[in-house]
């Protein structure tokens, strides 16, 4: 499940450079408290075991879904985003974000882990949810971009998405293991 939908105070345009510090901001926020989505719930609530990334956003989202993680790491942490040393042009963050996003993935990570120890980490991940199923249903609080690597992992290693409801705040992909 993706976290609830982070405070951030809206920003004008920025610089590459100035992402270091809305980036750092992003990854100390906390989540809205708009009510969680009643699927969310339910769905929380056939967990038997809670994993949580250990940013704020997700430990939020574990608290405001009523539940108390029995697993907090860094490990299912978000990707992490680069930032440039350019000061123009000066664009919105979430432009931003998803322009770095793009350099990323073509191999740009700036003091970042770069995308091969991302998909590292999230093989590690997607192994050790794998081992903590044994003990009944996991809920991970995670983050849309390391969620969909560690998805990525799991259907690799046999898992079969059962359903999905998208990648918005809130969102959640259950996955079964097909095989024997």
């Amino acid at each position: 499940m993706r976290h609830g939908q982070p405070k951030l105070v809206a920003t004008d345009k920025m610089s590459a450079l100035d992402m270091k510090d809305w980036i750092e901001h992003y990854d100390r926020s906390e989540i809205t408290n708009h009510p969680v989505p009643e699927a969310s719930l339910q769905l929380a609530a056939t967990a038997t075991v809670i994993v949580s990334s250990n940013a704020p956003r997700a430990l939020t989202s574990v608290r405001a879904l009523g539940l108390k993680p029995a697993l907090v790491d860094t490990l299912f942490c978000e990707a992490q985003l680069p930032y440039g040393h350019w000061k123009l042009p000066r664009l919105s963050p979430f432009t931003w974000a998803f322009i770095l996003r793009v350099l990323w993935l073509c191999g740009y990570s700036r003091r970042v882990e770069s995308v091969g120890t991302a998909r590292m980490r999230a093989s590690t991940a997607a192994q050790r949810l794998q081992s903590l199923a044994r003990e009944g249903p996991v809920l991970l609080l995670g983050h849309g971009f390391m969620n969909r690597m560690i998805a990525k992992q799991l259907v690799a290693d046999g898992w079969i998405r059962q359903k999905s409801n998208g990648s918005r705040y809130w969102s959640a992909t259950v996955y079964h293991y097909g095989g024997v």
